[in-house]
């Protein structure tokens, strides 16, 4: 099974970037569709965005623009530039892997595998 581990979290003002980092451990890791999630206190948890296996990414439309996924399958490892962030994007990020399939609206549509730890981001306004 896979396993994932994330950085790159931390603190910064309205307006910055951030850089995340997904480590992937195990096999077949370009066969799973990759995604973020994030999930603040109090709130219900949202897929960010979502490479799939041909690389196609989706967002969800409160990052779209701002956030950019990409995924190195000869590294096993997944990322998520955020740009223009804002304090709305507060939040631990998770990555996550599904299975093989495609994605949509920033998730993975096929059944998710496994997630990592989570990284903190927050921003402040």
């Amino acid at each position: 099974q896979v396993q994932l581990e994330e950085s790159g979290g931390g603190s910064v003002q309205a307006g910055g970037s951030l850089r995340l980092s997904c480590a992937a451990s195990g096999y077949a890791y370009s066969y799973y569709c990759m995604g973020w999630f994030r999930q603040a206190p109090g709130k219900e948890r949202e897929g960010v965005a979502s490479v799939d296996t041909d690389g196609r990414a989706t967002y969800a439309d409160s990052v779209k623009g701002r956030f950019t996924i990409s995924r190195d399958n000869a590294k096993k490892a997944l990322y998520l530039q955020m740009d223009s962030l804002k304090s709305e994007d507060s939040a631990m990020y998770y990555c996550a892997a599904h299975g093989w399939g495609g994605s949509s609206g920033g998730t993975c549509t096929a059944t998710l595998i496994n997630s990592g730890q989570g990284t903190q981001v927050t921003v402040s306004s």
